[in-house]
C-alpha cells in the first residue's frame, strides 16, 4: 500500500500555507513548466453584462481547492474502486495572467500567452476565470497546437449559448466566446449542454450555431437522454476542449455567479458527463469560468468548482493509463 504522507513531515491542513491550486507547486517562470497539468488564473471580468466580481474567481477556487489537499497519495473513490490523482499526475500552478484594467485586447493577449506556454510545455492548460470571455484567448492559444495535432471539439457546459456575434461593437465579451470559437478553422464542432430559459443569444444565433455544426441541449434534454445518450452525440476519439460556466449549475448549489439561471444542473449531472468524456477521447484543455465569490457567503460555489476540476483531472489521467 502506498504511503499517504501522514507518517512523517508536516500535517499541512487545508487552512495552513499558501493557497495554490490543490497546494501544488507554484511555477513562476513559464519557461520552466514541467508537468502534466498546469493551472492558470485569468482574473478578468470586464466582459460582464450584469454583475461583475468573477475577477476574484481564480483566488477563491484556489483557496477552496485546499479543502481537498491532505497529503494523500491520491484520492480513493470507493464507487469506482479507483485511486485518482496519485503522485504520478504532476500538477503545477502557474499563477495568473497579467490583467490590465479596462484593456480587453491586452488582457486577453496575456491570457493566450500563458495558455500557449502551457501547451508548449506539453501540459494540459486548466484556466480558471474570470468571466466567460477568457475562453476567447484560451481557444486562440490552440492555433499552433491544432496545426500540429489536429482540430478540437468544444464541449460547453453553460446556461447560456454565448453565441452573440456583435452587440453594439462588442465582439469579445462574455456573450461572444462560442461564436468566436466556431469561427476558427481548427474547431471542428461544438456540443453545448445546459442551455436554457432566457438566453443571451437571439433565435438567429441558435440557428447559426446549429448551421455551423453545434449540438445544443438543455438541462431537461440532457436528463431525458441520460449520460450515455449525451455522450453518444459527441464525436468519439476527438480532441476535446471543455469550457465550464459555473452558471450551468442550479443557483441553489452555485449562487456565486454574475448571471444565475434557475433550473440548472446538479453535481452528478455534470460529473458523469465529464467522466464519460474522459473515456471517449482526449481532453486537451479546460476552462472554468464565472465564479464570483462575493455572491455566495457560504463559499459552496467555489468548493463545487474546485471539486469538479480535481475530479475531472483525476478522470482524465486515470483513463489515459
Amino acid at each position: 500500500m502506498s504511503g499517504h504522507g501522514y507518517e512523517s513531515g508536516r500535517l499541512n491542513l487545508p487552512f495552513v500555507g499558501i493557497a495554490t491550486f490543490g497546494k501544488k507547486p507554484y511555477v513562476e517562470n513559464w519557461d520552466e513548466i514541467d508537468a502534466d497539468v498546469a493551472i492558470l488564473g485569468a482574473p478578468f471580468d470586464f466582459g460582464c453584462q450584469f454583475r461583475s466580481g468573477a475577477r476574484f474567481g481564480p483566488r477563491s477556487v484556489r483557496e477552496a481547492s485546499t479543502l481537498f489537499s491532505f497529503g494523500h497519495a491520491g484520492a480513493y473513490d470507493h464507487e469506482d474502486d479507483a485511486t485518482y490523482l496519485g503522485e504520478e499526475v504532476r500538477i503545477v500552478d502557474c499563477g495568473d495572467a497579467d490583467i490590465i484594467h479596462t484593456k480587453t485586447e491586452e488582457s486577453h493577449a496575456n491570457i493566450a500567452y500563458g495558455v500557449k506556454k502551457i501547451l508548449d510545455a506539453g501540459a494540459i492548460p486548466v484556466t480558471i476565470g474570470g468571466d466567460h470571455s477568457v475562453n476567447i484567448p484560451c481557444i486562440n492559444a490552440f492555433a499552433e497546437d491544432c496545426a500540429a495535432n489536429g482540430p478540437i471539439h468544444v464541449v460547453q457546459i453553460d446556461a447560456h449559448l454565448d453565441f452573440v456575434d456583435n452587440r453594439k461593437g462588442v465582439t469579445d465579451g462574455h456573450g461572444n466566446p462560442m461564436r468566436r470559437a466556431i469561427e476558427k478553422d481548427y474547431v471542428s464542432g461544438m456540443t453545448q449542454l445546459g442551455i436554457r430559459n432566457v438566453s443571451s443569444t437571439a433565435k438567429e444565433g441558435y440557428e447559426d450555431a446549429r448551421a455551423r455544426g453545434s449540438d445544443i441541449l438543455s438541462v431537461r434534454q440532457v436528463r431525458k437522454l441520460g449520460t450515455e445518450g449525451v455522450l453518444d452525440r459527441i464525436p468519439e476519439g476527438a480532441r476535446y476542449y471543455v469550457t465550464i460556466d459555473i452558471d450551468a449549475f442550479c443557483p441553489s448549489i452555485a449562487p456565486g455567479t454574475g448571471t444565475p439561471s434557475h433550473g440548472g444542473f446538479h453535481y452528478y449531472d455534470v460529473l458523469e458527463i465529464l467522466q464519460g468524456l474522459s473515456k471517449r477521447g482526449d481532453v486537451v484543455g479546460i476552462d472554468l469560468v464565472e465564479v464570483a465569490p462575493a455572491y455566495d457567503p457560504s463559499e459552496s460555489t467555489q468548493i463545487l468548482a474546485a471539486q469538479l476540476l480535481l475530479n475531472f483531472i483525476g478522470f482524465i489521467f486515470h483513463n489515459r493509463s
